[in-house]
Protein backbone atom coordinates (compact mmCIF):
# COMPACT_ATOMS: atom_id res chain seq x y z
CA UNK A 1 0.00 0.00 0.00
CA UNK A 2 0.95 3.78 -0.06
CA UNK A 3 1.38 5.70 3.08
CA UNK A 4 2.89 9.06 4.40
CA UNK A 5 6.40 7.97 5.83
CA UNK A 6 8.27 10.09 8.14
CA UNK A 7 12.11 10.14 7.64
CA UNK A 8 13.68 12.21 10.33
CA UNK A 9 12.70 16.40 10.87
CA UNK A 10 11.66 17.74 7.44
CA UNK A 11 11.64 14.74 5.53
CA UNK A 12 8.28 12.88 4.51
CA UNK A 13 7.46 10.93 1.64
CA UNK A 14 3.73 9.53 -0.17
CA UNK A 15 5.42 5.32 -0.74
CA UNK A 16 4.83 1.80 -0.60
CA UNK A 17 4.80 0.37 3.18
CA UNK A 18 4.00 -2.97 3.65
CA UNK A 19 -0.01 -3.50 4.20
CA UNK A 20 -0.77 -3.57 7.78
CA UNK A 21 -1.92 -6.75 9.68
CA UNK A 22 -3.81 -8.11 12.56
CA UNK A 23 -0.96 -8.35 15.34
CA UNK A 24 -3.45 -8.77 18.54
CA UNK A 25 -6.39 -9.69 18.84
CA UNK A 26 -8.23 -6.73 19.52
CA UNK A 27 -6.94 -5.22 16.66
CA UNK A 28 -9.38 -3.98 13.57
CA UNK A 29 -7.78 -3.51 9.88
CA UNK A 30 -9.61 -0.60 8.65
CA UNK A 31 -9.32 1.14 4.44
CA UNK A 32 -8.70 4.48 4.97
CA UNK A 33 -11.55 6.65 3.08
CA UNK A 34 -11.09 9.89 4.35
CA UNK A 35 -8.19 11.37 6.62
CA UNK A 36 -7.29 14.86 7.27
CA UNK A 37 -3.70 16.75 8.42
CA UNK A 38 -3.26 17.90 12.50
CA UNK A 39 -1.65 20.37 13.41
CA UNK A 40 0.44 17.80 15.61
CA UNK A 41 2.05 16.34 12.33
CA UNK A 42 3.87 19.56 11.53
CA UNK A 43 5.11 19.75 14.68
CA UNK A 44 6.66 16.11 14.41
CA UNK A 45 8.03 17.20 10.66
CA UNK A 46 9.60 20.01 12.94
CA UNK A 47 11.31 17.57 15.03
CA UNK A 48 9.16 18.54 18.27
CA UNK A 49 8.18 15.33 19.00
CA UNK A 50 11.45 12.81 19.49
CA UNK A 51 9.58 9.75 20.36
CA UNK A 52 8.37 9.42 16.38
CA UNK A 53 10.41 7.25 15.07
CA UNK A 54 12.23 7.21 11.33
CA UNK A 55 10.10 4.39 9.09
CA UNK A 56 6.66 5.84 11.29
CA UNK A 57 3.26 6.50 9.13
CA UNK A 58 1.94 9.75 10.05
CA UNK A 59 -1.68 10.68 11.04
CA UNK A 60 -4.00 10.25 13.93
CA UNK A 61 -7.59 10.84 12.06
CA UNK A 62 -9.48 8.79 9.75
CA UNK A 63 -12.73 7.07 8.28
CA UNK A 64 -13.06 4.02 6.68
CA UNK A 65 -14.00 0.67 6.51
CA UNK A 66 -13.59 -2.38 8.72
CA UNK A 67 -11.50 -5.02 6.47
CA UNK A 68 -10.48 -7.30 8.69
CA UNK A 69 -11.02 -7.99 12.58
CA UNK A 70 -8.95 -9.80 15.32
CA UNK A 71 -10.38 -13.35 16.72
CA UNK A 72 -11.11 -11.02 19.90
CA UNK A 73 -13.22 -8.19 18.37
CA UNK A 74 -16.87 -9.08 18.59
CA UNK A 75 -17.98 -5.31 18.53
CA UNK A 76 -17.58 -4.74 14.93
CA UNK A 77 -17.72 -6.70 11.55
CA UNK A 78 -16.42 -6.56 8.09
CA UNK A 79 -17.63 -3.71 6.11
CA UNK A 80 -18.40 -1.40 9.07
CA UNK A 81 -17.73 2.27 8.18
CA UNK A 82 -16.00 3.44 11.29
CA UNK A 83 -14.53 6.74 12.83
CA UNK A 84 -11.05 5.97 14.36
CA UNK A 85 -10.15 8.50 17.74
CA UNK A 86 -7.24 10.03 17.84
CA UNK A 87 -6.69 8.00 21.54
CA UNK A 88 -6.17 4.68 21.38
CA UNK A 89 -7.99 3.11 24.98
CA UNK A 90 -7.43 -0.61 26.09
CA UNK A 91 -10.70 0.24 28.32
CA UNK A 92 -9.34 -1.25 30.85
CA UNK A 93 -5.84 0.07 32.45
CA UNK A 94 -7.18 2.47 35.38
CA UNK A 95 -6.85 5.86 33.49
CA UNK A 96 -8.96 4.41 30.92
CA UNK A 97 -11.66 2.66 33.94
CA UNK A 98 -11.74 6.42 35.20
CA UNK A 99 -12.41 7.96 31.71
CA UNK A 100 -9.39 9.54 30.74
CA UNK A 101 -7.67 7.18 28.06
CA UNK A 102 -5.52 10.02 26.77
CA UNK A 103 -3.09 8.39 29.36
CA UNK A 104 -3.94 4.83 28.53
CA UNK A 105 -0.43 2.83 29.80
CA UNK A 106 -1.10 -0.46 27.62
CA UNK A 107 1.13 1.19 24.90
CA UNK A 108 3.93 3.69 25.83
CA UNK A 109 1.51 5.33 29.03
CA UNK A 110 -0.14 7.96 26.74
CA UNK A 111 -3.50 7.49 24.79
CA UNK A 112 -1.90 8.94 21.48
CA UNK A 113 -0.22 5.84 19.76
CA UNK A 114 -1.37 6.58 16.08
CA UNK A 115 0.90 8.36 13.81
CA UNK A 116 3.28 8.40 17.06
CA UNK A 117 4.38 5.34 18.46
CA UNK A 118 2.62 3.21 15.93
CA UNK A 119 1.83 3.54 12.20
CA UNK A 120 -0.77 5.94 11.72
CA UNK A 121 -3.74 7.21 9.30
CA UNK A 122 -1.95 8.97 6.60
CA UNK A 123 -2.54 5.56 3.96
CA UNK A 124 -4.15 3.10 2.25
CA UNK A 125 -5.09 1.07 5.28
CA UNK A 126 -4.40 1.07 9.22
CA UNK A 127 -4.25 -0.93 12.06
CA UNK A 128 -6.33 -0.02 14.50
CA UNK A 129 -4.93 -1.51 18.59
CA UNK A 130 -8.11 -1.74 20.90
CA UNK A 131 -10.26 -1.99 17.90
CA UNK A 132 -13.64 -2.46 20.20
CA UNK A 133 -12.84 0.57 22.50
CA UNK A 134 -10.95 2.72 19.93
CA UNK A 135 -13.23 3.28 17.32
CA UNK A 136 -16.80 4.45 16.90
CA UNK A 137 -19.93 3.21 14.46
CA UNK A 138 -21.46 5.76 11.73
CA UNK A 139 -25.03 6.50 11.87
CA UNK A 140 -26.19 5.18 7.94
CA UNK A 141 -26.44 8.01 5.39
CA UNK A 142 -23.39 10.30 7.32
CA UNK A 143 -20.93 11.54 4.94
CA UNK A 144 -17.44 11.50 6.05
CA UNK A 145 -16.96 14.99 5.97
CA UNK A 146 -19.56 15.22 8.99
CA UNK A 147 -17.94 12.82 11.20
CA UNK A 148 -13.90 12.69 10.34
CA UNK A 149 -13.49 16.03 12.50
CA UNK A 150 -14.44 13.51 15.47
CA UNK A 151 -11.57 11.79 15.69
CA UNK A 152 -9.32 14.66 17.05
CA UNK A 153 -10.26 18.48 17.39
CA UNK A 154 -13.82 18.93 17.49
CA UNK A 155 -13.82 16.19 20.89
CA UNK A 156 -10.84 18.45 21.79
CA UNK A 157 -12.74 21.99 21.88
CA UNK A 158 -15.77 20.39 23.18
CA UNK A 159 -14.21 18.69 26.02
CA UNK A 160 -11.18 20.50 26.94
CA UNK A 161 -12.90 24.00 25.96
CA UNK A 162 -16.68 23.31 27.03
CA UNK A 163 -16.48 20.77 29.54
CA UNK A 164 -13.72 22.10 31.33
CA UNK A 165 -14.97 25.39 31.40
CA UNK A 166 -18.37 24.02 32.63
CA UNK A 167 -20.11 26.48 29.94
CA UNK A 168 -23.37 27.65 31.70
CA UNK A 169 -26.49 29.29 29.82
CA UNK A 170 -26.17 32.77 30.41
CA UNK A 171 -22.38 33.26 29.92
CA UNK A 172 -20.10 35.38 28.72
CA UNK A 173 -17.51 33.16 26.90
CA UNK A 174 -14.14 34.20 25.13
CA UNK A 175 -12.30 31.57 22.80
CA UNK A 176 -8.42 33.23 22.32
CA UNK A 177 -7.67 31.32 18.58
CA UNK A 178 -10.17 30.75 15.90
CA UNK A 179 -7.84 28.03 14.45
CA UNK A 180 -10.08 24.64 13.56
CA UNK A 181 -9.75 23.46 17.49
CA UNK A 182 -11.20 27.21 18.62
CA UNK A 183 -14.10 26.89 15.63
CA UNK A 184 -14.66 23.38 17.11
CA UNK A 185 -14.68 24.97 20.94
CA UNK A 186 -17.39 27.79 19.38
CA UNK A 187 -19.13 25.35 17.29
CA UNK A 188 -20.00 23.58 20.54
CA UNK A 189 -20.05 25.80 23.24
CA UNK A 190 -23.66 27.10 21.23
CA UNK A 191 -24.58 23.65 22.67
CA UNK A 192 -24.96 25.31 26.49
CA UNK A 193 -26.94 28.93 25.25
CA UNK A 194 -24.04 31.16 26.81
CA UNK A 195 -24.78 34.68 26.13
CA UNK A 196 -22.12 35.39 23.75
CA UNK A 197 -19.07 33.68 22.58
CA UNK A 198 -16.59 36.00 21.18
CA UNK A 199 -14.05 35.24 18.87
CA UNK A 200 -10.93 36.46 18.97
CA UNK A 201 -7.63 36.64 16.70
CA UNK A 202 -5.89 38.37 14.27
CA UNK A 203 -6.95 36.57 10.79
CA UNK A 204 -10.08 38.38 8.67
CA UNK A 205 -10.69 34.79 7.59
CA UNK A 206 -10.98 32.82 10.54
CA UNK A 207 -12.58 35.70 12.47
CA UNK A 208 -15.54 35.69 9.24
CA UNK A 209 -16.00 32.05 10.15
CA UNK A 210 -16.11 32.03 13.32
CA UNK A 211 -19.31 34.53 13.05
CA UNK A 212 -20.62 32.61 9.90
CA UNK A 213 -20.31 28.90 10.28
CA UNK A 214 -19.30 28.29 13.97
CA UNK A 215 -21.43 30.47 16.26
CA UNK A 216 -19.69 33.30 17.58
CA UNK A 217 -21.87 36.42 18.70
CA UNK A 218 -19.32 39.10 18.32
CA UNK A 219 -15.29 38.70 16.40
CA UNK A 220 -12.49 40.84 17.74
CA UNK A 221 -8.78 41.38 15.95
CA UNK A 222 -6.65 40.56 18.78
CA UNK A 223 -3.88 43.49 16.11
CA UNK A 224 -6.18 46.21 17.02
CA UNK A 225 -5.07 48.79 19.75
CA UNK A 226 -7.46 48.66 22.60
CA UNK A 227 -9.04 44.80 21.72
CA UNK A 228 -8.49 43.32 25.80
CA UNK A 229 -10.70 46.71 26.57
CA UNK A 230 -12.96 46.20 23.59
CA UNK A 231 -13.65 42.36 24.75
CA UNK A 232 -14.96 43.46 28.31
CA UNK A 233 -16.79 46.51 27.03
CA UNK A 234 -19.20 43.27 25.78
CA UNK A 235 -19.48 41.35 28.61
CA UNK A 236 -22.10 41.44 31.17
CA UNK A 237 -19.64 41.64 34.03
CA UNK A 238 -16.22 43.31 32.71
CA UNK A 239 -15.02 40.05 32.18
CA UNK A 240 -15.75 36.79 30.67
CA UNK A 241 -16.93 33.76 32.67
CA UNK A 242 -15.18 31.25 30.41
CA UNK A 243 -11.90 32.37 28.54
CA UNK A 244 -10.84 29.69 26.37
CA UNK A 245 -6.89 29.73 24.97
CA UNK A 246 -6.62 27.54 21.75
CA UNK A 247 -3.20 29.15 20.40
CA UNK A 248 -0.80 27.67 22.53
CA UNK A 249 2.00 30.92 22.73
CA UNK A 250 2.56 32.95 26.51
CA UNK A 251 0.73 36.00 25.12
CA UNK A 252 -2.82 34.66 24.41
CA UNK A 253 -2.62 32.35 27.46
CA UNK A 254 -1.53 35.65 29.98
CA UNK A 255 -4.01 37.75 27.68
CA UNK A 256 -6.51 34.87 29.41
CA UNK A 257 -5.56 36.34 32.63
CA UNK A 258 -6.80 39.51 31.99
CA UNK A 259 -10.03 38.63 30.30
CA UNK A 260 -11.68 36.19 32.92
CA UNK A 261 -13.73 38.04 35.61
CA UNK A 262 -13.72 36.62 39.24
CA UNK A 263 -14.82 33.24 39.93
CA UNK A 264 -14.10 32.68 36.42
CA UNK A 265 -12.64 29.56 34.28
CA UNK A 266 -9.82 29.52 31.73
CA UNK A 267 -9.40 26.94 30.23
CA UNK A 268 -6.44 25.99 28.19
CA UNK A 269 -6.83 24.03 24.78
CA UNK A 270 -3.48 25.18 23.29
CA UNK A 271 -0.85 23.16 22.78
CA UNK A 272 2.04 24.69 24.41
CA UNK A 273 6.06 24.93 23.78
CA UNK A 274 7.05 27.89 26.11
CA UNK A 275 7.04 27.91 29.47
CA UNK A 276 4.26 30.91 30.60
CA UNK A 277 4.59 33.62 33.59
CA UNK A 278 1.58 33.17 35.66
CA UNK A 279 0.45 36.15 38.07
CA UNK A 280 -0.88 33.58 40.53
CA UNK A 281 -1.23 36.56 43.56
CA UNK A 282 -3.88 37.85 41.23
CA UNK A 283 -5.61 35.37 40.42
CA UNK A 284 -5.78 33.33 43.77
CA UNK A 285 -7.84 36.19 45.18
CA UNK A 286 -10.21 36.34 42.17
CA UNK A 287 -10.93 32.61 42.83
CA UNK A 288 -10.23 31.80 39.02
CA UNK A 289 -10.03 28.40 38.13
CA UNK A 290 -7.78 26.99 35.28
CA UNK A 291 -7.60 23.38 33.21
CA UNK A 292 -5.14 21.83 30.86
CA UNK A 293 -5.00 18.32 29.22
CA UNK A 294 -5.14 16.13 26.83
CA UNK A 295 -8.33 15.23 24.75
CA UNK A 296 -9.73 12.08 25.64
CA UNK A 297 -11.90 11.77 22.92
CA UNK A 298 -14.69 10.07 24.99
CA UNK A 299 -17.04 12.13 24.27
CA UNK A 300 -16.86 11.30 20.29
CA UNK A 301 -20.21 9.04 20.24
CA UNK A 302 -22.53 12.19 21.69
CA UNK A 303 -21.14 14.39 19.00
CA UNK A 304 -21.84 12.26 16.24
CA UNK A 305 -25.30 11.94 17.42
CA UNK A 306 -25.32 15.77 17.89
CA UNK A 307 -24.78 16.36 14.34
CA UNK A 308 -26.89 13.14 13.00
CA UNK A 309 -29.95 14.58 14.24
CA UNK A 310 -29.43 18.05 13.19
CA UNK A 311 -27.73 19.87 16.49
CA UNK A 312 -24.33 20.33 15.57
CA UNK A 313 -22.61 21.14 12.19
CA UNK A 314 -18.85 20.93 11.76
CA UNK A 315 -18.05 19.66 7.83
CA UNK A 316 -17.22 23.81 7.49
CA UNK A 317 -13.92 23.36 8.85
CA UNK A 318 -13.07 21.62 5.27
CA UNK A 319 -12.00 23.89 3.48
CA UNK A 320 -9.51 22.22 0.66
CA UNK A 321 -10.30 18.63 -0.67
CA UNK A 322 -7.63 16.63 -2.20
CA UNK A 323 -6.94 12.89 -3.21
CA UNK A 324 -4.93 10.28 -0.90
CA UNK A 325 -1.34 10.27 -3.55
CA UNK A 326 -1.97 14.46 -3.96
CA UNK A 327 -0.22 14.17 -0.03
CA UNK A 328 2.84 16.67 -0.59
CA UNK A 329 0.29 19.59 -2.21
CA UNK A 330 -1.96 18.97 0.94
CA UNK A 331 0.73 19.40 3.51
CA UNK A 332 1.74 22.44 1.42
CA UNK A 333 -1.41 24.03 1.50
CA UNK A 334 -1.60 23.49 5.55
CA UNK A 335 1.63 24.78 6.43
CA UNK A 336 0.55 27.64 4.99
CA UNK A 337 -3.03 27.89 6.29
CA UNK A 338 -3.19 31.42 6.76
CA UNK A 339 -1.95 32.28 3.53
CA UNK A 340 -4.18 30.12 1.92
CA UNK A 341 -7.01 30.39 3.61
CA UNK A 342 -7.41 27.20 5.32
CA UNK A 343 -8.68 25.26 7.99
CA UNK A 344 -8.60 21.93 7.61
CA UNK A 345 -7.79 19.64 4.39
CA UNK A 346 -9.45 16.60 3.86
CA UNK A 347 -7.78 13.79 1.88
CA UNK A 348 -9.92 11.31 0.13
CA UNK A 349 -9.22 7.94 -1.02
Amino acid sequence: MKALVYHGPGQKAWEEVPDPTILDPNDVIIKVETTTICGTDLHILKGDVPAVKEGTVLGHEAVGTIVEVGSGVAKFKIGQRVVASCISTCGTCTYCRIGSPSHCQSVGGVGWILGHLVNGTQAEYVRIPFGETSLHSIPFGMSDEEVIFMSDIVPTGYERGVLDGKVRPGQDVVVIGAGPVGLSAMATAQLMAPRSIIAVDLDPFRLNAAKKAFGATHTVNSGNPGWIDQIKALTRYGGADVVMEAVGIPATLEAAFELVRPTGRITNIGVHGKPVTMPIHNLWIENITMTMGLVDGTSAPTLIDLVDCGKLSVKQLATHRFALDEMEQAYEVFSNAAANNALKVVLEA
